[in-house]
């Protein structure tokens, strides 16, 4: 992996953003084995942030000390508002910083999370239902979530 010319002195060499339910205990768990056997040094989190809680500081620190940011785009990786905001403060990191973004579209299709398809049309539904009085917010997840569609990465279709 190479990064554009910067002088940026990274903590991390990835940041792993995914949604653990769908991926924390298979895929994610063997990429972050094998990035770390190979000689980088991977964030993944492992604390599980409770309802109500806003996405630490710590998180979003950890994001921006990252040179790279692998999002695993997996089913109901858009039903987790915490996905999205850390999505968001990934995209603002590749505006700002010029990190860099590598989406893994694992079983789900990259054309999907662009148009937000099903399954990603539910989830942002009910974000719409929930969030009813804050409908800015869920626009802006819904427009990082298309940006980060449109960017050039691995696409795990029935992934074995």
């Amino acid at each position: 992996m190479s990064h554009a010319s910067s002088s940026k002195v990274c903590k991390y060499d990835i940041f792993l953003s995914f949604r653990g339910e769908d991926t924390r205990r298979t895929f994610v768990s063997h990429l972050y084995n094998a990035l770390e056997q190979r000689g980088f040094h991977a964030f993944k989190d492992d604390e599980r942030l409770e309802a109500g809680q806003s996405i630490s500081a710590e998180l979003l620190k950890a994001i921006e000390d990252a040179r790279f940011a692998v999002v695993v785009f997996s089913k109901s990786y858009a039903s987790s508002r915490w996905c999205l905001e850390e999505l968001a403060h990934i995209i603002k990191c590749k505006m700002e910083l010029e990190q860099v973004v590598i989406p893994v579209f694992y079983d789900v299709s990259p054309s999907d999370v662009r148009h937000q398809n099903s399954p990603f049309a539910d989830s942002f539904f009910q974000h719409e239902v929930k969030y009813k009085d804050d409908m800015e917010k869920v626009q802006r997840w819904r427009g990082e979530f298309a940006e980060a569609g449109k960017i050039s990465g691995y696409h795990l279709l029935n992934f074995k």
